[in-house]
């Protein structure tokens, strides 16, 4: 899983200047050139849903416009989810936008995409944010896409058409990875940040205590017995909350991560019809890869 980062700029070339350009092509070409012409759109006005070809590599790290697509037919990403950087007087400079948007987008993305499993291999987040410039025009917003980096997928991510008990396990499993990803201490070590690891904690065991009540419902057996496993496992998450040793945290801790271990759940997702083949990093996590950043530049 990577994360890709692009700033957005108001640059660009006009329609008829481009289309004056292919005139010497052959008329295949020329109609070819044309329509990707027309499907060009500025950065500024992606919204989610909207399938899309970079102009430049995948991994550039600046963009001022896309080719908008049919989501049918071959494409490279799709905005799935936007945001507006608020409670912020200046622009809080390059690392302090992508850092606002590492954060938020993955949580954004699963408004979007309900099962990231079910996201294509080599397909990962990419991130559109302001620069200084974009910033001093007013622009704000951070548009949050899944991309390939090497060739194209078809389809829309979107998870349109889940059950009621698709939804109640998505909902609840997505809650419980927000909860590691949005909590994460601000140190590696565990020893330098006990309390961040225990605020953690807490949040990932109150988590699971929902997810395991949203399941209540859900009779199919294999799920029946996910219910106990997390059950027990959120026990152990509280008992790291209120370890009072560092030693009593490290052992409620690793039972914790074992009991969300992902592959402990391919049963019941499996008898629920959904995406069984682990993701190699699943987002939002705190082992997560760094995301791609794409700076938006005027």
């Amino acid at each position: 899983m990577f994360l890709g980062v692009t700033s957005r700029s108001a640059r660009g070339m006009s329609a008829a200047v481009a289309l004056l350009a292919i005139g010497a092509v052959g008329c295949a070409d020329a109609v070819d050139s044309a329509k990707k012409v027309a499907r060009q759109r500025s950065v500024f006005s992606l919204t989610p849903g909207d399938c899309y070809n970079p102009n430049g590599a995948a991994t550039d790290t600046e963009a001022f416009s896309v080719e908008i697509v049919p989501c049918g037919e071959a494409h490279k990403g799709e905005v799935v989810g936007e945001f507006t950087i608020e409670g912020e007087s200046e622009y809080p400079g390059d690392d302090g936008a992508s850092k606002i948007a590492e954060k938020r987008c993955p949580a954004e993305s699963l408004k979007f995409i309900s099962d990231t499993w079910a996201v294509p291999e080599g397909v990962g987040l990419f991130l559109y944010y302001p620069t200084a410039d974009s910033w001093k025009t007013g622009d704000r917003s951070v548009s949050c896409t899944y991309a390939k980096e090497s060739g194209t997928f078809s389809g829309s991510l979107r998870n349109a058409s889940l059950n009621a008990d698709q939804r109640t396990y998505l909902k609840g499993a997505n809650a419980v990875y927000e909860a590691l990803w949005n909590n994460q201490p601000e140190k590696d070590q565990i020893e330098d940040d006990l309390d961040g690891y225990k605020k953690q904690a807490e949040a990932v065991s109150a988590a699971l205590n929902s997810h395991v009540a949203g399941l209540k419902d859900v009779q199919q057996p294999e799920t029946v017995k996910l219910r106990a496993q997390l059950d027990e496992t959120a026990e152990a998450w509280k008992d790291a909350a209120s370890a009072g040793t560092l030693d009593d945290f490290y052992v409620a801790y690793d039972l914790g991560f074992t009991g969300i271990d992902p592959k402990r759940t391919v049963a019941a997702r499996k008898e629920l019809k959904l995406a069984t083949t682990v993701p190699a990093a699943p987002p939002p996590h705190p082992s997560h890869a760094p995301l791609a950043r794409i700076r938006r530049d005027s």
